[in-house]
């Protein structure tokens, strides 16, 4: 989230739960997989942060139990290139470079690194090198021997060793595929154990973090939901009082019912009528939230407003402008209202809604300071956490929705007319794919309507009428994507419900494209 360096941050953020959970810290070199890093720290219920690389350690207020150095796209020795503050290396915590990390540490301790002949990308056999003298050096591939298969993407590799370094193990093409400090705890591996590609990676990850830097297994949701919420009322306090905005999503929904749980109805939440959302979405939530849940939520409905902004508007960055906007100006008058009416002052804003790259103007002109007790955590965890507060399986399972909305699944200009078509033939397919016990198999489905006209031909008459395109994709982390194969009775199915069933539409077609190239949204 872009926030302004003004806005005040306090409660729930990282400089907390690092202080109560032994933390890794991976600083980040630009690898596109420095995020599964930390997931895969996580999922071994190891607390874990990332930073960028030149992050300086004595401005941090708090010592990781160990470091890892991620991968990147440069060259260690080119000029301009990224390199650790040295004073990491007098921590005399132990560190793990991967890939670039590991032409890192060498570079710091005696240099070595130089173009490879071959360039290693994909899988490579890695031969395990024991040291029966020195035992501690072999702790990173405890219990493996022999060959293991990895992951290489690399062009640049050691060319020699560094001092007080020995080869721990190496492939073909990499001759010093991972190395360790003959006394200290600093290692550095060629390949990339965080991606499923190395089939052992998990457990290399764990013998640095647990048995290396001697890291406790106790991040779980079960711990940190009792931390969290002590923390959120000694943040508050007992008279102060948080808005925030709720859109029905997961996130939103978690962080608000969170919020309830720690200060009960001084948390006021609002959702936003767009006019851009999903079929029955304001009514279902406010329902959800307040009966089921005990938030204190009210709907505020703003979808004229919002539409008669979009008239005439088909560019896609415009709209998102235009909604974000908007997004500010009504949330900010309700907050008035809400300040008015009651009399009580609003201290804090919830991080947790629809819009959160509009947050940052919402806390510069509102001067709130922003509370963000999901700051920290992967999806999955939110789910979890989810689960635990009570919110219903239907709910902690639901797939992501553009902050826009509906209006950025219309492809052209926006009318009240536009998205009750898209929203219908929405709702079809997502009861279908339900009702077909497939949902959680798919990470996000949608109905978009495309703007452009098809003939047809409906009784004994032509039509010239809508094209629905339907799109489903599964994903892990929604840098990459595939389309979800569906049988061809279900499109069938979905197909003549929707033309049969949603007026304006006569064609309906199934997007088969992958990210990348394509993006999963079509605006």
């Amino acid at each position: 989230m872009s926030m302004p360096k003004e806005v005040p941050t306090v409660g729930s953020g990282s400089e907390d739960v690092h202080k109560i959970f032994d933390t890794v810290l991976i600083l980040d070199f630009g690898s596109q997989y420095s995020h599964l890093i930390t997931r895969r720290l996580r999922e071994l219920n190891v607390y874990a942060e990332m930073l960028p690389c030149t992050q300086k350690i004595p401005e941090l207020d708090w010592l990781p139990k160990g470091i890892i150095f991620s991968g990147g796209p440069y060259s260690v020795y080119a000029d301009g290139s990224p390199h650790v503050d040295p004073s990491i290396f007098e921590l005399g915590i132990p560190i793990l470079g991967i890939c670039y990390g590991l032409q890192e540490i060498a570079w710091h301790n005696g240099r070595g690194v130089s173009g490879g002949d071959k360039r290693e990308y994909g899988h490579a056999d890695l031969h395990v090198i024991r040291h029966e003298n020195n035992p501690g050096i072999d702790r990173l591939f405890s219990g493996m021997t022999g060959q293991i298969q990895v992951w290489m993407s690399h062009g640049d590799m050691l060319s020699g060793l560094p001092p007080n370094f020995v080869t721990i193990a190496s492939t073909t093409n990499s001759p010093f595929a991972a190395i360790a400090h003959e006394s200290k705890p600093l290692f550095g591996i060629q390949f990339h154990p965080e991606v499923t590609h190395s089939p052992r990676g998990a457990e290399i990850i764990k013998h640095f973090a647990v048995d290396i830097c001697k890291c406790k297994q106790d991040w779980t949701m079960e711990k940190f939901i009792n931390k969290e919420i002590e923390r959120i009322r000694n943040v508050v306090g007992e008279t102060g009082k948080v808005i925030g905005a709720i859109s029905g999503g997961v996130d939103s929904t978690v962080a608000a019912k969170l919020m309830h749980h720690a200060i009960g109805d001084r948390f006021h939440g609002i959702l936003v009528d767009n006019g851009c959302l999903r079929l029955n979405e304001a009514k279902k939530c406010h329902e959800m939230l307040t009966k089921n849940l005990g938030v204190n939520l009210e709907v505020v409905d703003a979808s004229e407003e919002f539409l008669s902004k979009l008239k005439g508007v088909t560019d896609p960055e415009k709209k998102r402008k235009v909604i974000g906007n908007t997004f500010i100006n009504v949330f900010e008058r309700k907050a008035l209202e809400i300040t008015e009416e009651s009399g009580i002052h609003i201290d804090f804003l919830l991080q947790g809604t629809l819009y959160p790259d509009n947050v940052g103007g919402l806390l510069k002109d509102m001067k709130l300071k922003l509370i963000e007790p999901l700051r920290e955590l992967f999806k999955d965890e939110v789910r979890a956490l989810g689960t635990l507060l009570g919110i219903k399986e239907e709910l902690v399972w639901r797939h992501p929705f553009p902050g826009p909305g509906i209006a950025i699944r219309v492809l052209g200009e926006v009318t009240a007319e536009q998205v009750d078509i898209a929203r219908r033939a929405d709702n079809i397919f997502i009861e279908e794919i339900r009702n077909a016990g497939i949902y959680r198999e798919i990470s996000q489905a949608f109905a978009a309507l495309l703007p452009v006209r098809a003939v047809g031909v409906m009784g004994d008459q032509r039509t010239y009428e809508q094209v629905i395109a339907l799109r489903a994709v599964t994903t892990v982390d929604f840098m990459t994507a595939d389309w979800y194969d569906f049988d061809g009775k279900f499109l069938r199915k979905v197909s003549s419900r929707i033309i049969n069933e949603v007026k304006g539409v006569n064609r309906v077609v199934y997007d088969v494209s992958t990210k990348p190239p394509a993006t999963v949204e079509w605006e």
